[in-house]
Formats: C-alpha cells, structure tokens, sequence
C-alpha cells in the first residue's frame, strides 16, 4: 500500500500558485516549488507528474477563483460598462497582493524556453480566447445599437487585452492602484458610442 501524502493538495495547489504568480513559469524551480509546499521533489512528483502539468493545474485555479470576474462582466447591459468591469477588476487583481502583483498569465509567458513552449501556448491560447468572448460580446452591442456600426469589434476586443495586459506589467514593474484607475479613466475616456463617434471610437473602427 502507498504512503498517504503529507500534504493537502488544495493548498499545495494554491501555494504553487503563488509562487508561479510572483516568479512566472520558468522563474519558479523545482526547489522554490517544493519549499514553499513543505514537500521533497518526490512527493510532489506523485501528487502532481512534472512542473507543466503542475502549472497547468494551477492555471485552471487561476482562471476559477481569480478570473471569475469576466463571465459576468460579459453579461453587462453595455459594451463599456462591460469594458469597465473587466478593466477595473483586473486592476483589482493586479495590485491585491504585495508579494505578487500583476497576472499569473502575463507573467508566465513574457519570456521562456523552448522547453516552455507548450506552457507559452497553453496561455496565448486562453488570452486569445478571452479576446474572442469580448469581440462577441461587442458583435453583440454592435446588433443592438449600443455601438456604432463602423465599429470594428475586433479591433476593440483587442485594444481592451492590450490595455489589459500592459496593466499587468505596469503592476508588476511597481504601478499603483491609483495610476492604473488613471490608465483605465485614459482608456475609456474615447469609448465608441451610437451617438458619439470619438476619437478612441474613430481609431478602432478603422
């Protein structure tokens, strides 16, 4: 019969997460990991398999508890007020914990690898696939006339994550709270309307 394991994996899971969170993908060893869990590399092996398939774990918990936000940002009466939400929470996130800022994604796949290339994909994919939930929602409040009809909605679901992301960045190169309100205010300032055809509006719809 098998050892019990000497540790609960839930938090192992959420301890790894913060470690991934604070050093990215390939910035986290195999000693941070197992220090942090209070476990020896075998241990975590059987719990776990490797450190891919450990992140991979941990992404999904990111997405779960930490970005439960978008869903219902998307179910908002209008594009901005869904834009907003997204924006503001994420800021929300990016700047909560001291000893992490910025976002677990972003992070992770700034830089690596070819041995993380599999762990970059894993996350472009899931950025590229926020971005395709916001570009339908904005098809969306295009139909019902909440934005104008030159409005390019791909063009403005990518404006968002590109705001989004360079958030993340700013948060974890040290950008308070305050700043990246101010950013979100700068970003926003222009939003496409039916009735107001804005020079942020104008950009994106070309």
């Amino acid at each position: 019969m098998g050892r019990h394991r000497e540790f609960d994996v839930e938090q192992a899971l959420d301890t790894a997460l913060c470690v991934f969170w604070r050093k990215g993908y390939e910035g986290a060893s195999y000693t941070d990991l197992t220090q942090a869990i209070g476990v020896e590399r075998p241990a975590l092996y059987a719990a776990f398999g490797n450190k891919e398939a450990l992140f991979r774990r941990v992404l999904e918990r990111y997405y779960a508890h930490y970005m439960n936000f978008i869903p219902a940002a998307l179910e908002l009466p209008t594009s901005r007020e869904v834009a907003e939400q997204i924006l503001r929470s994420a800021a929300d996130l990016q700047t909560r914990y001291p000893d992490h800022t910025g976002c677990l994604g972003i992070h992770g796949a700034l830089a690596g690898s070819d041995d993380a290339e599999p762990i970059q994909q894993a996350l472009i994919d899931a950025r590229a696939n926020g971005e395709a939930l916001l570009r339908e929602r904005f098809e969306r409040a295009k139909k019902e006339g909440d934005l104008p009809p030159q409005a390019n909605c791909a063009a403005l679901a990518a404006f968002v994550c590109a705001v989004l992301h360079g958030m993340a960045v700013q948060a974890k190169a040290g950008f308070k709270r305050e700043m990246l309100d101010a950013v979100i205010d700068q970003a926003l300032s222009g939003w496409p309307s039916k009735t107001d055809a804005s020079t942020v509006g104008n950009a994106i719809s070309h």
